[in-house]
């Protein structure tokens, strides 16, 4: 809702070959404002058994868009994977 002005809906899928870390926040101001201390990343794994669950979410370009906003400032990049469903998409990462 606080990116997109509405509700979401999505699909459970899984993203082959990556592992999820988490990373401490550099930024004190971030972690004030977001209550973390801690963000989640993905990043290559030499294990091709490795994979990272999560949801699917279908977005307009507009909102496209808008997520490259918001994710620029935390200098995460998109990049287009394969999911194992074999369906491609979108993915975030810290570059």
């Amino acid at each position: 809702m606080a990116n997109f002005g509405r509700e979401l809906t999505g699909r459970e899928d899984a993203l082959p070959g990556y592992v999820r870390l988490m990373v401490a926040t550099m930024e004190p101001e971030m972690a004030a404002l977001t209550g973390d201390s801690h963000y989640a990343t993905v990043e290559p794994s030499s294990n091709p058994e490795d994979a990272v669950s999560g949801i699917v979410f279908e977005i307009t370009e507009q909102e496209l868009v808008a997520a490259d906003r918001y994710e620029e400032d935390a200098e995460y990049r998109r990049i287009v994977v394969t999911l194992r469903s074999g369906d491609r998409a979108w993915v975030y990462f810290r570059a």
